[in-house]
């Protein structure tokens, strides 16, 4: 088995077992993330030791730093930006760039597929203007005062474990197809 489809197994495993998961708990364990990861730093040394630091630290930084934005903001939670930098950590930074666009073009198609299902489109209007109004506003030189959120301005969750494992296969599987 040549070692990039080795790496690239190993991935897919992480990533679905990460994904029923968070469809069945709605958690990804801090267990298997860090198990990803020390399986992709072993992997790495063994197969491209003078590739390491790029490699692995690259590609981690590259998927936290691109989902570290949406956890500050609320719009995902912590064990989908660990899981993309685990991701990461086994392609490296290039291929965990075109990863988090997928995941994200994945997720928001999961997202309105989800909100149509559920019959939330007026929540979740609601919602967008209640974020954006605030910045055309002032943009337009409108002063506002702050506004609190409401308490329930949520239209519901996401297993974005999904779209990450998805995300992975469409990217990495494009190279087997």
């Amino acid at each position: 088995m040549p070692a990039y489809a080795l790496c690239d197994l190993l991935l897919l495993l992480f990533v679905t077992g990460a994904a029923v998961s968070d469809l069945i708990q709605r958690k990804i364990p801090n267990w298997l993330v860090l198990s990803g990861m020390l399986a992709a730093l072993v992997l790495h040394l063994w197969l491209w030791p003078h590739r390491v630091p790029q490699l692995v630290l690259g590609g981690m930084a590259t998927g936290f730093f691109l989902f570290l934005p949406l956890y500050v903001l609320r719009g995902m939670a912590a064990g989908d930006v660990k899981l993309i930098a685990m991701v990461g950590t086994f392609v490296g930074p290039w291929p965990a760039l075109q990863i988090c666009f997928a995941t994200f073009v994945l997720g928001g198609l999961m997202a309105v597929l989800m909100i149509t299902y559920q019959g939330k489109w007026r929540a979740c209007l609601r919602n967008l203007r209640q974020l954006l109004w605030p910045m055309i506003a002032r943009t337009a030189g409108i002063p506002l005062a702050p506004i609190p959120f409401d308490s329930h301005a949520s239209v519901g969750n996401m297993p974005y474990g999904l779209a990450i494992a998805l995300g992975s296969l469409a990217v990495q599987g494009r190279s087997y197809f």
